[in-house]
């Protein structure tokens, strides 16, 4: 399809909790293709959840399969239509940067493995079991459908916020 401008922050429409999606519609498939996309043009995004550009809709997809952090546990590229983390174990502690959030990278607390439900691009139900960078990437994308920001998850902004070089 296309792809679509990214929504920076302070965008009021990244802060919004979004509603369900079709499973297999047409226009959540079109929501699929244009994030997907849009990650593939950015060259060095591993998600992008469809408040980024624009769409309050419960649809995100991740792929850390082609970054050094995800090369050894991935599931390739997850299309995730209603994602539901069902079980969470584990800590650590990530940089993480975002698209909508160009300026910063901040340290994060989120769980070391997931199992994440969904619907996939063709309608089927999924239940993954994911840990590592695949685990974070993935709980990072399905707060954008939440209306938080990883800004939101740093505890101390003194400290765990840092601003780009470059």
């Amino acid at each position: 399809m296309a792809v679509r401008e990214v929504r920076i922050y302070p965008d009021p429409i990244l802060k919004q909790v979004c509603t369900p999606a079709e499973v297999g519609g047409a226009e959540t498939t079109a929501i699929i293709t244009d994030l997907v996309d849009t990650m593939v043009d950015a060259g060095h995004s591993v998600g992008m959840a469809a408040p980024q550009i624009g769409i309050l809709k419960r649809v995100a997809v991740v792929d850390v399969s082609h970054s050094k952090l995800g090369k050894k546990h991935n599931h390739g590229l997850l299309t995730m239509v209603n994602p539901e983390i069902i079980e969470a174990s584990g800590s650590k502690v990530m940089r993480e940067g975002c698209m909508s959030v160009p300026d910063y990278t901040g340290n994060v607390e989120r769980a070391r493995e997931i199992t994440v439900q969904f619907s996939d691009a063709d309608g089927s139900e999924r239940v993954v079991r994911c840990k590592g960078f695949e685990a974070v990437a993935i709980q990072h994308e399905l707060d954008h459908l939440d209306g938080l920001l990883f800004l939101d998850r740093v505890s101390n902004p003194k400290a765990d916020i840092f601003r780009r070089k470059g």
